[in-house]
């Protein structure tokens, strides 16, 4: 294994006391900061992060900490406190402690600022290792290792340590403890070349100084945006009188016993959570588990420990282009896809332990009679306009081309991959017969543009009703900052009429006579999914989706999903006045 790293930087110390516990060979290698050769290794020097550990297999460590861990391997002690003490090390310790270093050692300034600022840190471990001679169990661990190294230009040199640092004895003597063992001895040898803590001064001149740790205000919401400084707390009295009782006592209420169907009860907290609903055309990977399933699974057992009432519900998206799209591809059917990757993303998401109430599918006869009254109820309440749109069709392929069957150039942003409603690149909503040089992703040739007629949602007679909604939710709700920038932003420029429907097979069916041989647009649909998976799961589905009074409803998605869930289905409900 290679060490990158530069002379007398003390995170290196990690790395090389851990090499040396473990018996580990390290090739250590002196870089330039201000270089960038042209190796695999060095591309990770535009950081300005060092030390990086290249491992055998290629893969690269830039975090020290994470190399102190990978070197000690099974020497090391299989502890969450160790973990938790590297996190403090890195999140608390290093952003005020790096710049102490930088005026103290590097520059030899006093700087009582920064020390005071230092000061409760020493202090929370002073206390910690009072009465013991390693921080966490009886032996070397990591996190020895670790805030040792950071230390090290603080207490290195015992002949220029302040006073003020001596009355830490309990970190004195167990720094002092540490550094007559053989593996730290010569690893500061190693690392300073013999120089002690004056070859530390370069070093920490050069290093990135880390972020310093945000510290939310302690007001409430309503309070910050009210401008309000008054006492008033989010959690009573009582239940922090029961809460250190609870604690205390080794007692805690006793976890809901779940009979399902969940639904909610009169005088409980009763909580329905959703994950975005993710298509089904695709195996699952990290990044969507992260994205808005983990979150809110979290969220949900959380809900669960308070003994809330709580719902979580979540399925897969399966109708629309993306579908047609992948049949194509496998030589399948629609229907057959989605039972394919619904049985995939059911038996991930059981993998990962998601505590879903019920997983369930939009291709139900439940989703076309849901989606049906809304659309009917619109209509009659003359929210829907016909309207004649210029569509790409395939003359080859001979039929209208949806918008994810067309690729081309961006007209904002001049991306080239661009999809037929939507840019992935600038995130903007775009038409299709916007987009320049056009190409059918079915056979890839250039398609022309023909008209076809379609159904629109009147977003700006809507508006005035979305617009009195969003000034009810935001001074009380718990929106994202981000989606509420979106929505505003989406209100502010002007609701424009959205086409919901399309000239496709596979979808919800359109019950208007002269449009029955269309489907619903996905993103019509799509969130109609939440409500006909929960009458899947329950035939008293209304009780969650119809009782405001009773419910506090939680989604959680990723940002291009916003407007679709904060405009477009708001204003599908608010129209259909149900």
């Amino acid at each position: 294994m290679k060490l990158l790293t530069d002379t007398g930087n003390q995170h290196t110390l990690k790395a090389v006391i851990a090499a040396n516990i473990a018996g580990a060979k390290l090739q250590i290698e002196e870089v330039d900061r201000s270089s960038c050769n042209t190796d695999l290794s060095a591309s990770f020097l535009q950081r300005k992060q060092l030390p990086i550990l290249e491992l055998p297999s290629g893969h690269v460590l830039f975090s020290a900490n994470a190399s102190c861990r990978y070197l000690l391997g099974s020497k090391d002690v299989d502890d969450c406190h160790v973990d938790e003490w590297l996190e403090w090390e890195s999140s608390q310790l290093q952003p005020f402690l790096a710049p102490y270093l930088v005026a103290c050692v590097g520059q030899g300034k006093k700087d009582s600022a920064m020390f005071a600022a230092v000061f409760p840190l020493l202090e929370h471990l002073d206390k910690a290792l009072k009465d013991r001679q390693y921080i966490v169990g009886s032996s070397v661990t990591a996190a020895d290792i670790v805030v040792w190294s950071a230390l090290y230009p603080l207490f290195g040199d015992f002949s220029k340590v302040s006073d003020e640092l001596m009355r830490y004895s309990g970190i004195v003597d167990w720094f002092q403890n540490l550094s007559t063992q053989e593996a730290f001895k010569s690893a500061i040898a190693t690392v300073t070349k013999g120089k002690g803590v004056s070859a530390c001064k370069a070093s920490l001149a050069a290093q990135p100084l880390p972020l310093k740790p945000v510290v939310k205000s302690a007001l409430s919401r309503s309070q910050s945006e009210t401008g309000s400084t008054s006492s008033e707390v989010s959690v009573s009295a009582e239940e922090v009188t029961a809460a250190i009782s609870s604690f205390k006592d080794g007692k805690c209420p006793k976890p809901r016993t779940t009979k399902h169907p969940i639904l909610p009860q009169e005088g409980e907290k009763n909580i329905l959570i959703t994950s975005a609903l993710p298509y089904v055309n695709n195996v699952p990977h990290l990044g969507n588990i992260i994205g808005c399933v983990l979150s809110a699974d979290v969220f949900a057992r959380f809900c669960r420990l308070r003994n809330w009432n709580t719902l979580y519900i979540c399925g897969t998206d399966e109708y629309g282009t993306a579908t047609e799209t992948k049949a194509l591809e496998e030589g399948l059917t629609p229907q057959q896809i989605c039972d394919k990757y619904n049985k995939i993303h059911s038996e991930i998401y059981e993998w990962f332990e998601i505590s879903f109430d019920f997983f369930g599918r939009t291709t139900t006869p439940q989703q076309t009679e849901i989606a049906q009254d809304i659309f009917w109820r619109l209509y009659k309440r003359n929210f829907l306009l016909t309207e004649t749109v210029e569509q790409l069709k395939c003359q080859q392929c001979d039929k209208f081309l949806a918008d994810r069957f067309v690729e081309g150039t961006c007209p904002l942003c001049n991306y080239d991959d661009a999809r037929g409603d939507q840019c992935d690149k600038c995130g903007k909503l775009i038409n299709a017969t916007e987009l320049k040089k056009p190409r059918c992703k079915l056979c890839n040739n250039t398609p022309v543009v023909q008209t076809s007629e379609h159904l629109f949602l009147d977003l700006p007679k809507l508006e005035p009703a979305l617009s009195a909604f969003l000034d009810t939710i935001y001074p009380t709700d718990d929106w994202s900052n981000n989606a509420k920038v979106i929505t505003r932003s989406w209100v502010r420029d002007g609701l424009k009429p959205r086409c919901i429907t399309r000239d496709l097979k596979w979808g919800t069916p359109v019950p208007l006579e002269g449009f029955t041989e269309k489907v619903f647009y996905v993103w019509f649909d799509a969130p109609i999914g939440y409500l006909s998976i929960t009458a899947n799961y329950t035939d008293q589905w209304e009780k969650w989706w119809k009782n405001p009074q009773q419910v506090t409803l939680y989604n959680f998605m990723a940002k291009d999903n916003v407007p679709f869930h904060s405009v477009v289905f708001p204003c599908s409900l608010l129209g259909a006045e149900d």
